[in-house]
């Protein structure tokens, strides 16, 4: 198997998402148009019926080979390259509504893109938006996708999901688990690899020196343990411990201006503490311009933040700017990838079974 060519752009796999919501139809505009030629090589895999639906409800028209391989692929030619999995009939499940057929199909592809890119034949993962609840009732029994990869990348140590908005960087030290729960699971170990996760995945994207403003979890950062001792003795030393090691963080910063000091662009990011703390401030932001990625894998994956809109779907209205963005930054992340694996002897593509 041959090693991905190091002058040329990123080759990256493209899942359709879940073919009741919108993914199909944004992932046809942005084929049909090729407006996305400058940013990456991107290949399609999935079933090319799904991929005609989207092109329906998009109303474009599109051309496609389907190859056997990503090796096998023309890239001089101006067709959509796909791998045709032939795995799904968009007409055998309902449309806009959760479907577990839909679900177990969305992971099945994405542990066939991922075992592609752990091979060495994709730099990269962008994926349509999922839907959760689809992935769980198909058997895919995660929190979330990010798990997910985790577990199909054999992954052992910390990841995280982060989402970018117009150029900032937002990740949280607890994810998908009740607030009660989140609560429990806050410490400066958590901390600290959650800040180291974030800064060294923004210096893959570009940042060189990126600086991290961080949420206190009380109100009013607590007014000096009058309303807890959380950022006393436990989040200000983590942020303490992670600056000695050079990372630029700073904080805890009460989390009800934090975001304000990040949009008027004293930070490049903002680390909170659980996921609605950060999630509320992002979507307000642009709910329609962010990207979600998932941190710390040895492969990057990106997707839209926005869900599966189902109240849209058919209507031939849904925006593309959040998966043109996912795209692009996914083509960063994995260029940055290439440098570095370049540098290394683990560069060599790792053998999975089928």
């Amino acid at each position: 198997m041959n090693p991905v060519p190091q002058e040329r752009l990123p080759v990256l796999g493209l899942m359709l998402g879940d073919a009741a919501g919108v993914g199909p139809e944004i992932c046809a505009r942005i084929l049909a148009d090729r407006r996305m030629v400058d940013a990456a090589q991107l290949v399609v895999i999935g079933d090319a019926r799904v991929l005609e639906q989207g092109a329906r409800d998009a109303a474009v028209s599109i051309a496609f080979i389907a190859y056997g391989a990503p090796e096998d692929i023309d890239w001089t030619r101006p067709e959509i390259a796909l791998i045709d999995l032939h795995n799904l009939d968009p007409g055998s499940i309902p449309r806009a509504a959760v479907s577990p057929e839909s679900g177990r199909i969305c992971g099945e592809t994405l542990a066939y893109i991922i075992r592609l890119a752990l091979q060495g034949r994709l730099e990269g993962i962008v994926f349509a938006p999922l839907n959760k609840a689809a992935l769980h009732g198909g058997g895919f029994d995660f929190h979330d996708e990010h798990q997910m990869f985790a577990h199909l990348t054999a992954h052992r140590s910390a990841f995280g999901e982060m989402n970018v908005i117009d150029g900032l960087w937002f990740s949280r030290v607890t994810s998908h688990v009740s607030l009660r729960e989140a609560l429990d699971q806050i410490s400066i170990e958590r901390i600290d690899q959650a800040l180291t996760l974030a800064d060294r995945t923004m210096r893959g994207a570009g940042l060189d020196s990126p600086r991290i403003a961080v949420a206190a979890l009380n109100p009013h950062g607590g007014e000096n343990g009058l309303f807890g001792r959380e950022e006393i003795e436990i989040i200000a030393p983590a942020v303490a411990q992670a600056a000695r090691r050079g990372i630029g963080c700073r904080g805890p910063f009460p989390a009800d201006t934090v975001f304000l000091k990040a949009f008027a662009g004293e930070y490049d990011g903002v680390l909170s503490m659980y996921h609605d703390q950060g999630q509320i401030a992002t979507k307000l932001k642009g709910f329609q311009r962010g990207v979600t990625v998932t941190a710390g894998l040895k492969i990057p994956f990106a997707t839209p933040a926005h869900g599966t809109a189902f109240d849209i779907v058919g209507k031939g209205i849904a925006a593309t700017g959040a998966l043109e963005q996912a795209v692009r930054l996914c083509a960063r992340l994995s260029a940055s990838a290439r440098i570095n694996s370049g540098r290394s002897e683990a560069a060599a593509p790792i053998p999975i079974g089928s």
